[in-house]
């Protein structure tokens, strides 16, 4: 029993103490289910989001110590833009999800600005891809302007660019961006709201089926069965790209609460609702985050045995000597896979040259390129700033 209250007390304290907060909330939870932006239930998330960051009643801090900060990651512009352009269902295609994001997103922003203007919050819109964020250049600028928005007491409403997002360079769900933004945002909580009130140990429509109420590490999800998306059928997401998100904030020293939107109060006051995924790891440069989680490979660089040895053993950088294979058409700056003799990735990095310069690197020593090519090419591959292992 003492246990019991001991892990109460831990959730309740985590949540409580936490400043800055990113809440993520699914399409299915502010749209009906033929689309169309559901503005009573929009306005139910505001009125919970505004008592929070104001420090009033129901945010959790009846204490007067003030109100907290709120990047709130919305799913919706899609959803948003069937109705207006005679769609009855998300099209599959990536030009029509692109056209109904592009309404969509105008209107989903004008209802949280109209919404939130009720409590005098002014909302900024930031749209990203993961091409803004895997880049040193656009991750610095990413967090500057959500910081800049933050500490000019605006409310940053982030989505993902579905205007322009490729394929190749799409988050693919708003989950694993929220994620994300959490550990670049450096916030203390990370709130994932959906239709279902947490995590089951099985179908959660099904009798006998309970409520995983706290999660401590992988271990704690071993044998559970998690489902796909929602029953609103407006989303990409599930409660597996939701337990996916939650793994990746948690690795990052960012505890999560997921729990519905009807219950976003409960989660943001620290009261048992949900599922609370407890912290498993300390905050890690966030760079090597976004690569590891957020960034799309453009080509491949095979290494041979004495480079993995090096660059996953010793945690060196990735010298031309080291590589016996190209693959791709990269530029320098982007990111490439290292792959070892068999094929499997070991490690993720930023690439210091051109594909086309790459073939006349391999197996060569740094000072025999300088002395050939020039000073310019006396350095790494990739360095060991820029490189995140995939398996340490």
């Amino acid at each position: 029993m003492a246990a019991a209250r001991q892990e109460a007390v831990t959730r309740q304290e985590a949540v409580a103490g936490a400043r800055r907060i990113v809440v993520k909330v699914g399409s299915s939870s502010l749209t009906t289910a033929s689309g169309g932006l559901d503005a009573d239930r929009v306005d139910a998330l505001v009125d919970v989001l505004a008592a929070v960051r104001g420090g009033g009643p129901g945010s959790g801090r009846e204490d007067g110590d003030g109100g907290r900060e709120i990047v709130l990651v919305s799913s919706g512009a899609i959803a948003a833009g069937l109705a207006p352009l005679g769609l009855d269902r998300r099209p599959r295609d990536l030009a029509r999800q692109q056209a109904a994001a592009s309404v969509g997103q105008g209107l989903l922003v004008a209802r949280y600005t109209a919404s939130f203007a009720r409590y005098g919050v002014r909302v900024g819109q930031v749209l990203l891809t993961s091409d803004d964020t895997s880049r040193r250049a656009h991750y610095r600028n990413a967090y500057s302007t959500l910081d800049q928005l933050l500490g000019m007491g605006a409310l940053p409403v982030v989505n993902e660019n579905d205007t322009v997002a490729t394929d190749e360079i799409r988050f693919g769900d708003n989950d694993r961006l929220a994620a994300l933004v959490a550990h670049l945002v450096r916030a203390d909580l990370l709130v994932l709201l959906s239709d279902v009130d947490g995590l089951y140990d099985g179908d959660p429509s099904r009798p006998g089926s309970s409520r995983i109420a706290e999660v401590r590490g992988p271990d704690d999800l071993a044998g559970v069965a998690i489902g796909s998306a929602g029953r609103a059928g407006v989303g990409t997401g599930g409660m597996v790209t939701k337990v996916e998100a939650a793994g990746i904030a948690a690795a990052a020293g960012v505890p999560v609460v997921l729990t519905s939107a009807s219950r976003a109060a409960d989660g943001l006051a620290g009261r048992d609702t949900g599922t609370y995924f407890h912290s498993t790891g300390r905050r890690s440069t966030g760079r090597l985050l976004w690569l590891a989680h957020a960034s799309t490979p453009q080509g491949a660089l095979t290494l041979d045995d004495g480079a993995v040895r090096a660059v996953v053993q010793r945690r060196t950088s990735l010298l031309p000597a080291g590589i016996a294979a190209v693959e791709g058409d990269f530029s320098a700056g982007d990111p490439v896979e290292l792959r070892d003799t068999a094929g499997r990735a070991v490690a993720r990095g930023l690439v210091n040259f051109d594909a086309r310069e790459m073939p006349r690197l391999l197996g060569r020593s740094t000072r025999e390129l300088a002395r050939e090519l020039g000073p310019a090419y006396e350095r790494e591959v990739v360095h060991r700033d820029d490189l995140v292992l995939l398996h340490p």
